[in-house]
């Protein structure tokens, strides 16, 4: 089951999508882990008090890009650097807790999930 949830950036309510075929389509359109990816922004964020680094950065973009562009296929560009472009401001500090909330969501929903088809299939 997919969660999704609309995020206010530049004036803008932009809709994200977390679901199990996130970690697919990043994966397909990155080449990366986005497991690994989110674990290390989040110890980017929370280590450097004194800013986040391009790599960080980058990493967030690429998240917040395929979660949109899973919400809204034929709404957002093929090219997160097109999607990027439709904002002035894209605070990272603001939007990040927000998306990680969201992916926190959708990987409970799936342990939720799999506990319940455990329970129904055991005699």
């Amino acid at each position: 089951m997919a969660i999704r949830k609309s995020i206010l950036i530049d004036g803008k309510n932009v809709l994200f999508k977390a679901s199990a075929a996130v970690p697919r389509l990043y994966r397909l359109r990155f080449r990366r882990d986005i497991f690994k990816d989110f674990t290390a922004l989040e110890q980017s964020v929370q280590e450097n008090t004194s800013g986040i680094t391009i790599d960080s950065l980058e990493l967030f973009e690429n998240i917040a890009y395929i979660m949109a562009k899973h919400a809204d296929p034929d709404g957002v560009p093929e090219n997160p650097d097109d999607w990027l472009e439709n904002f002035n401001t894209f605070s990272i500090y603001e939007i990040l807790p927000q998306l990680m909330d969201l992916w926190g969501l959708n990987i409970e929903t799936q342990s939720e999930s799999k506990k319940n088809i455990a329970h129904l299939t055991e005699k």
